[in-house]
């Protein structure tokens, strides 16, 4: 049969002829009395054909209307086809093939058609006899490969099983197979889905023939499943009176005397005369055997009006495939461009008095994850889901938004804090809720991962409170989806790596330590990737290890690091004081490698902060590489990529460097990523998650990240560190205030976690708020200075005033506020944080006039007095010999032109925590410098920082406990 694919496909090649008039096609078939021999139904086409070559000439034949149906297809599929791909040109849908056995003539006509339009085809040829579950495998991998646009299946009509077809993805089943698509079809929605290429050939051929299908009567014989669904469907909207029948069927005879049309599904089998179908009626053959002549005709000759045969159905249907393809592409390129969120938010049902922080958690059902994902525009592929609840976004979405603008940047900062914190990831989320929920805004909240250290210590969880949260709170407060957990495991595979190969340099010859590190491996010897890069760095410019000279070996093989240099410490995500100081090396299997090191909390890993500020997969493995663990015995930096760890690192982090998304009470979406300190490090969430945010909220949304702690702390290094970083402009700026903690700034009592508030706190005291409102007044400073403009929000207690609340928001605005509102979200939601949203969305209206407070290329101890004297106020700085010798090496070794984060306590705007209000007059000492160069910065340490914090007599640990029936968490807050 596949001799008859060059004149199939030659016809379609000619250029197009002027329309006529349609026409029915009249091909009369006279059956042979041989039986199923060449001579039958197919027997008479391949004569017709050769006779009208051979009369006419292949130059002057007149196509006719079915070559002329197919060629229009194709040319429609291919204009639509240019036209998109003239805004993108890198567009080329795919159709992919499962086919399971050899029908070279099918894939023949498939590939040429495809060629004709311009797609790409890709066949998966399986063996004749493969089973369900290898047919599905195909399937899976096809339905989550998104370069291809369409797939279709070539297999046995016994392979068609429902498992196989509830296998397809329906916006991939362009051959119309899936129940989904059939619904659809049958529910009038046809421009929804996708309709069995044969059956919508059957339609266009009789049409296309002239055939008026109003009130004729339909027989298909043989059809089943889907393609019998689809043609009864599409028959009865064009009028048409349909009957299916089987070739075993009693009265058939009659049914096909009556039939104005008969549609074959199966092949005639030869004890059907060919005399039971009247003349005058017209015949379709959807039969897949009709085209490898299969077909049996055994009956005496009998005329009918017009046989329009398989290869006609066939390639009309293969080119109506194609079509489909191409609309696939489109459907697709459509979802992907940029669209209003279609959020059905959750509603809200505020008690009082306000439950617990879990109790209010667990009372919201939240919204599967994969529909909120849907709900603000992310792709089936773009997620990565996690549970029910939580999900992983891809970073391909920054390619597919790359010509969308950014919404709008909003930082959540706050004053100096208590102990107890004063609610800016309480304040982030009721502004959201307020923003999405109320207002109708696009609007994201960008918050950071919280430790499992305060979780179980003091401070409690992250997740906001009261009615304004991140829900499930649990599962945002434990583990999340593992991000600390490999920062933590890659951070300690560092470590190990420092010691490790300390150890091995003091124990082994040059040619020992070169012939371990480059060893031969069935009997070849080379380097791997990153010791050519390594190789590189050294100026030996050799690939084959035999090469090298002994001294090459030796330069190679030996980092020769200063073990009182290393600045590389081992990290956990606990609070455990114990492990502040440590000696490590004490046993005899070291060999008296021993030292005395130190563990840090998870998050002060610098590999946190290069998670929190990097771009790309690409710029993370990067930064990871340029990570300085200490210095060789000659002062030059070693670094990760020394080590050889690099891509290890990255391995580990590979799943981290994603936003993790998760949904408010109110069900609005956030992202949770990267959770930095912001004391000990730069205390923001990542530049990922912001830049992702800002492209799926929208030009007109907002995007509402915090920053830790007080503005001298967070917002400082929000602006400095992170807006350097990532090249974002910031609109806005929420500094949060609490009555509370201006009471304590006024000179109230100190405020201790655990212990009951005094009463200057809950009564009323204008005086003690009005004296503290000096804190408020030096944040609003410091904002300023970023030339950014600032909404106060007044997160209000049970026990603030009106007096007091009044008192507060009028200082506010005399000291530059743009706008101070009273936020009541705690008790309310959303609702109760309208009035911050309508102030932020006004503020964001004014132009920002951002400025960095510093210029990089300061020497470092002039960045470091910049931020003590503009910022929190200091007279002077004071080096110890310690931290001039550390700002020496560093700017010896070329790392003096970075950005500083200081490494100070949160609780005063100077180095003492006890310092409340706005102390004056006061000299910084720093007591040391760190660097962090993979992240990109200089930290200098304030006084007696420690980045290990330690439990507090009575852990929230005490609280938190499982019910072992229903496996619910308690105690968590």
């Amino acid at each position: 049969m596949s001799a008859r694919l060059p004149l199939l496909l030659r016809r379609l090649r000619r250029p197009p002829q002027p329309p006529g008039p349609p026409r029915r096609l009249p091909v009369p078939c006279r059956a042979s009395s041989g039986g199923g021999g060449g001579e039958g139904l197919l027997g008479q086409r391949r004569l017709q054909d050769a006779q009208a070559g051979t009369s006419r000439g292949q130059g002057s034949r007149a196509p006719p209307a079915r070559d002329s149906i197919v060629r229009e297809v194709i040319q429609n599929s291919k204009e639509v086809l240019s036209l998109l791909q003239e805004k993108n040109s890198a567009f080329k849908p795919v159709l992919a093939i499962i086919q399971a056995g050899d029908d070279n003539l099918m894939q023949e006509i498939n590939q040429n058609l495809a060629e004709e339009a311009g797609l790409n085809i890709t066949h998966i040829c399986l063996p004749p006899d493969s089973g369900e579950d290898e047919i599905i495998d195909e399937i899976l991998k096809i339905n989550e490969d998104t370069r291809v646009h369409g797939l279709a299946l070539q297999i046995s009509e016994n392979s068609f099983t429902n498992k196989v077809l509830n296998a397809l993805k329906p916006e991939k089943d362009v051959d119309g197979l899936t129940d989904v698509n059939l619904g659809k079809l049958v529910r009038g929605d046809a421009h929804e889905c996708f309709v069995s290429p044969v059956a919508r050939a059957v339609i266009e051929i009789l049409e296309k023939s002239g055939v008026n299908l109003d009130g004729k009567k339909i027989l298909v014989i043989g059809a089943h499943g889907s393609l019998e669904a689809a043609l009864q469907c599409l028959f009865q909207r064009k009028g048409s009176m349909t009957m299916s029948s089987q070739w075993t069927t009693p009265q058939l005879q009659s049914k096909l005397h009556e039939a104005d049309i008969v549609v074959l599904g199966l092949p005639k089998p030869e004890e059907i005369p060919l005399s039971w179908i009247q003349p005058g009626t017209t015949v379709l053959n959807c039969s897949h055997d009709f085209l490898s002549g299969k077909l049996g005709c055994g009956s005496p000759a009998v005329h009918f009006g017009g046989l329009i045969a398989d290869d006609d159905v066939s390639l009309l249907a293969a080119a109506l495939r194609i079509q489909s393809v191409v609309n696939s592409g489109r459907r697709r390129l459509r979802e992907q461009q940029y669209t209003r969120w279609q959020l059905h938010c959750l509603e809200l049902q505020p008690l009082s008095p306000v439950p617990s922080d879990i109790e209010i958690s667990r009372a919201q059902t939240p919204k599967a994850v994969d529909v909120l994902a849907k709900e603000i525009g992310l792709l089936p592929d773009e997620i990565e889901i996690y549970g029910k609840s939580k999900a992983k976004v891809r970073l391909s979405l920054l390619e597919r938004f790359k010509d969308q603008a950014d919404g709008k940047y909003v930082l959540v900062a706050g004053i100096t804090p208590t102990p107890l914190g004063e609610g800016k990831s309480t304040v982030t989320i009721g502004l959201v809720q307020a923003l999405t929920a109320h207002l109708n805004i696009n609007s994201f909240a960008c918050l950071r991962q919280p430790s499992q250290g305060p979780t179980f210590g003091v401070k409690g969880g992250a997740a906001g409170g009261g009615y304004a949260q991140v829900i499930p709170m649990e599962e945002f407060n434990l583990h999340l989806t593992g991000d600390i957990h490999a920062i933590t495991a890659a951070n300690n595979l560092l470590a190990a790596a420092i010691d490790t190969r300390i150890f091995h340099e003091n124990t082994q010859t040059d040619k020992a330590l070169y012939n371990r590190l480059v060893p031969s491996v069935n009997g070849v010897r080379e380097f791997s990737k990153i010791q050519l890069a390594r190789l590189k760095k050294l100026g030996i410019n050799k690939t084959d290890p035999s090469a090298l000279t002994e001294e090459e070996m030796r330069r190679f093989s030996r980092l020769d690091i200063d073990p009182s240099t290393i600045t590389w410490q081992r990290v956990l995500d606990t609070n455990d004081r114990f492990l502040r100081k440590i000696t490590i090396g004490q046993a005899n299997t070291e060999k008296g490698c021993s030292r005395q090191a130190q563990f840090d909390i998870a998050v002060a890993s610098e590999i946190m902060a290069v998670l929190a500020l990097t771009h790309s997969l690409t710029d993370m493995k990067e930064r990871l590489g340029r990570m300085v663990v200490a210095s060789d015995r000659k002062g030059q930096p070693v670094t990760a990529e020394d080590l050889g760890v690099t891509g290890a690192l990255t391995v580990l982090m590979k799943d981290a460097i994603k936003p993790n998304l998760m949904q408010t009470l109110e069900g609005t979406p956030v992202f949770v990523h990267a959770g930095p300190f912001a004391n000990i490090a730069h205390g923001n969430s990542s530049v990922l998650a912001d830049k992702i945010a800002l492209k799926l909220v929208g030009e007109e949304g907002f995007v509402v990240t915090e920053a830790g702690f007080g503005a001298d702390i967070g917002m400082e290094k929000f602006f400095n560190i992170k807006c350097r970083a990532s090249g974002l402009v910031p609109n806005v700026v929420v500094l949060v205030a609490t009555v509370r903690a201006l009471k304590m700034h006024g000179g109230g009592p100190s405020v201790t976690a655990g212990v009951p508030l005094k009463k200057e706190y809950t009564e009323e005291n204008i005086p003690l708020v009005a004296d503290g409102c000096c804190n408020l007044q030096k944040q609003i400073q410091i904002a300023q200075l970023f030339g950014v403009p600032v909404v106060v929000a007044l997160n209000v207690f049970k026990t603030d005033t009106r007096a007091e609340i009044d008192l507060v928001c009028e200082l506010a605005k005399q000291a530059g506020a743009f706008d101070a509102v009273p936020c009541y979200h705690w008790s309310v939601g959303g609702k109760g944080s309208v009035e911050l949203a309508r102030a932020v969305r006004e503020a964001a209206s004014v132009r920002s006039r951002f400025r960095f407070l510093y210029d990089v290329q300061l020497p470092i101890v002039e960045k470091i007095r910049t931020i003590a004297q503009a910022v929190y106020g200091a007279r002077d700085i004071e080096l110890s010999p310690e931290a001039q010798s550390k700002i020496d090496r560093y700017t010896q070794q070329g790392f003096g032109n970075l950005p500083i984060c200081m490494a100070k306590t949160h609780l005063s705007l100077s180095h003492q925590p006890d310092k409340k209000g706005v102390p004056r007059d006061f000299i910084l000492p720093i007591s040391d410098v760190r660097a962090s160069i993979g992240a990109g910065f200089i930290y200098p340490l304030v006084g007696t920082m420690s980045t290990m914090p330690g439990l507090p007599t009575r852990p929230c640990f005490y609280d938190i406990d499982l019910d072992t029936e229903t496996e619910q968490v308690k105690g968590l807050f």
